[in-house]
């Protein structure tokens, strides 16, 4: 714990997957302010979502606990937690914190503080920008929050919703209640789609070539994903039909939207810089999961794979937290978001007997040694289920008992699968026993009679009618899925 009780501020995107911080190795992207956090900070490199979707990452983030462990909580129809009085906000406001959120909570119900004092949720932002017409309808493209073509965005920077966001943040600092420390939460609602960027950050990228899609012996041919695995992108994104031009694009828009968040961070940490706040600041970055970006054929979320689980995830604290040997240090030991809330609420003096029942591990206390990384990581959401150990990950899903295995040690971006590999074998049942022993124990309906479940896959081979491509009128109201 620090020496006095630091400021709190999580920033948190969507949709934004691991390999798109430059200094974390990609030199095709513009993050000079993520990159300021790494350098000034700690890079965890091995981040994951447990559950690669919006609303269940998001109960994760707000309970510390893996979405497996939660049941139905947190998906839509269903409260995001259990017990609004157990939440991380809700224990730092009775810790004597200012808590405020900013930005994408994506919470059910939208409305609902689970212990924040205050929140601006992007439905603010809508409401305000409709009293200024002269200065341009914000989304005026027609394309919806699932479609992943590529778009411009219809309102200059100044009167996005990314400025805004980070507006809102700055003028939180200037007036908040500076006898208490503060928890802010800072949640852009980029880069998930519609990819609009301003026309400035797609200028950025006209001359760039970009990665291609990666694609396996697996997945070279569309036909040949598993049924399990291409359901999500044929029901959300469609991008299994875009062409490697059209893919592109999809990247240099994805691209700009991550650099507009990161340029539009610049002005977030210096006004914190100016105010004498960095130095008793802990920071943390991350996001609820990623985007397949056409690897393998998938787009969007909800599957294990990496474009889809692993975040990128940056930590920057107090010198008394983060000790000068720690920073500029990048980290291998795994960690996911049900970390936030045990690292915040220690940092804030709230003692672990005090602390809500967890799953989460203090990332301050693993980078002083001060206890075990964790050995394993698993992930389950829907029909989707991953483990991942040693850097061995084996997949499963129940829709047509598909199962996949990888050695992320010399096949990073998963080209290779080896379950059927004999060689291989004890690797990919171990893996397998470790999952259904998990699943077993949080009551997993996708275990049955000691074996994991397998859901015959119907025979119409492209269920396209029932895509939800995220339609929503510019008056929409009452929602916290406009981005």
């Amino acid at each position: 714990m620090s020496k006095t009780r630091p400021n709190l501020i999580l920033i948190t995107t969507d949709q934004q997957r691991f390999d798109t911080v430059n200094v974390a190795g990609n030199p095709h992207i513009l993050t000079p302010h993520l990159n300021w956090l790494a350098d000034t900070g700690v890079l965890y490199r091995n981040a994951y979502s447990d559950a690669p979707i919006c609303c269940a990452a998001r109960a994760t983030m707000l309970t510390g606990t893996h979405y497996r462990n939660l049941g139905p909580y947190g998906n839509w129809g269903q409260p995001t937690a259990p017990d609004v009085t157990r939440t991380l906000p809700a224990m730092l406001t009775r810790s004597g914190y200012q808590t405020r959120l900013i930005g994408k909570a994506h919470y059910h119900p939208a409305r609902c503080h689970y212990g924040f004092e205050h929140m601006e949720l992007l439905e603010d932002y809508y409401r305000f920008v409709r009293q200024f017409p002269e200065r341009g309808i914000p989304m005026d493209h027609g394309v919806g929050q699932n479609e992943m073509e590529p778009v411009i965005s219809t309102v200059d920077e100044s009167w996005s919703l990314t400025r805004w966001i980070v507006n809102r943040a700055v003028d939180f600092l200037e007036t908040r209640d500076d006898t208490r420390p503060f928890y802010l939460n800072v949640g852009f609602s980029k880069p998930h789609p519609p990819f609009d960027p301003c026309m400035n950050y797609w200028q950025l990228y006209a001359n760039m070539d970009l990665p291609r899609p990666v694609f396996g012996d697996w997945s070279e041919q569309v036909a040949n994903v598993p049924r399990g695995l291409i359901g999500s992108t044929r029901i959300g994104s469609g991008a299994d039909r875009f062409s490697p031009q059209v893919m592109q694009q999809v990247r240099r828009a994805y691209y700009a939207c991550i650099t507009q968040i990161d340029y539009n961070l610049g002005h977030l940490f210096a006004r914190a810089r100016e105010m004498g706040l960095l130095e008793n600041t802990l920071i943390i970055f991350t996001a609820d999961h990623g985007d397949m970006l056409g690897d393998h054929h998938l787009g969007a979320k909800q599957v294990f794979l990496e474009g889809s689980a692993h975040v990128p995830m940056l930590l920057r604290g107090p010198a008394d937290l983060v000790t000068s040997e720690i920073v500029g240090t990048q980290r291998e030991e795994l960690v996911t978001l049900a970390d936030i809330m045990p690292t915040f609420l220690t940092a804030a003096g709230v003692v672990a007997s005090v602390q809500p029942q967890h799953d989460g591990i203090d990332l301050l206390a693993l980078l002083h040694g001060r206890c075990q990384p964790r050995e394993s990581f698993i992930g389950a959401y829907g029909d989707q289920f991953g483990v991942l150990r040693d850097g061995w990950k084996y997949l499963y899903t129940t829709t047509g008992g598909a199962e996949l295995l990888f050695n992320l040690n010399s096949d990073p971006i998963e080209q290779r699968n080896l379950a059927a590999v004999p060689e291989h074998a004890e690797r990919r049942d171990s893996l397998r026993r470790e999952l259904i022993q998990a699943l077993m124990a949080s009551g997993s309906a996708a275990v049955a009679h000691g074996d994991l479940k397998v859901v015959p896959v119907l025979e119409v081979p492209d269920r396209r009618d029932r895509r939800w491509p995220g339609f929503h009128s510019r008056d929409a109201t009452r929602t916290d899925v406009l981005h």
